[in-house]
């Protein structure tokens, strides 16, 4: 609670209380009250109590210690990519992805007063990239910080008239500053992806729709490892709709992948697939199945 600025203390400690009373209510996201995740939890369960958490960490936490029963974490975004670290975090936390929520992100740029000249534009890394052209182009030098909604409570109280945030609109309101410029993302189609993360595991036979599989795998270190391993989703006709490699550790020798894959364990032809899979690999590690919420490609 006390990393964050104060003039978004008392609305963290508020919303912490409330979501105390009603547990199985909670979900828990990174940020401050005002976030792009504070919206997403309420756009994916409007009768949701949103409960903030400083870091994406804590948010975790909070659903393994029984604080929340879900939180709800950004994976990827289609201007910038995918989250820092999320891909560490999640197969470390022992928790399962349950669903999958995608939002569109509209970024503002505000500050105390509507006629500074900005210098400098505080926000999440991923904000300042997905807004990185237009920063450019204005001369403003972005300046990381630990969430949108964060750096705009930060502004807030402090007295720099030339420091500006990037962050949703709501967080103007909650924090008294003035728009300069709405919508200044790179791209009008700017989304994010979400994902919701439970304790228990999704039962895929009490689930509707298309189904969704997210998985890990680390391939064994010899020639052609990958693509054997991808043999069986062709063979199977298992569409697999991402995948993404990423260093474990500091050897370089043991590259693990991130993927989606549509369907889910029980089908025959997906069981096949990941059986085929675990032969070609050291390990295979399943993290979820859920519906698709929206269709890819």
């Amino acid at each position: 609670m006390n990393s964050y600025p104060a003039p978004a203390l008392a609305k963290v400690n508020e919303m912490a209380a409330a979501a105390a009373t009603e547990t199985a209510r909670a979900i828990a996201f990174q940020g401050a009250p005002g976030a792009n995740s504070h919206l997403a939890a309420l756009e994916y369960d409007a009768g949701c109590l949103p409960l903030p958490c400083f870091s994406f960490e804590d948010a975790i936490d909070a659903v393994k210690d029984g604080t929340a029963a879900r939180a709800i974490i950004p994976i990827e975004n289609s201007l910038h990519g995918r989250v820092a670290d999320i891909h560490f975090l999640l197969p470390e936390s022992g928790l399962s992805i349950i669903a999958e929520h995608f939002m569109p992100i509209r970024h503002c740029l505000m500050a105390k007063s509507g006629d500074a000249k900005l210098t400098t534009a505080m926000s999440h890394p991923q904000a300042l990239g997905q807004c990185r052209h237009y920063l450019r182009e204005h001369g403003i030098i972005p300046v990381a910080y630990a969430d949108t909604a964060a750096a705009a409570a930060f502004v807030a109280g402090n007295d720099d008239p030339s420091a500006g945030a990037i962050a949703p609109p709501i967080a103007a309101e909650i924090y008294g500053l003035v728009v300069i410029n709405d919508g200044i993302q790179d791209d009008a189609s700017n989304t994010t992806r979400f994902v919701i993360l439970s304790r228990e595991a999704a039962e895929p036979a009490s689930l509707t729709g298309t189904l969704m599989t997210t998985f890990i795998f680390e391939v064994k270190n010899i020639p052609a490892a990958l693509y054997k391993a991808m043999g069986g989703f062709a063979t199977n006709g298992v569409n697999m709709t991402k995948l993404e490699s990423y260093q474990n550790g500091a050897s370089f020798a043991a590259t693990e992948f991130f993927a989606d894959i549509e369907g889910a364990p029980g089908d025959p032809a997906v069981d096949r697939a990941l059986d085929e899979l675990r032969f070609h690999c050291n390990s295979v590690r399943l993290l979820g199945t859920y519906r698709q919420t929206r269709k890819r490609g």
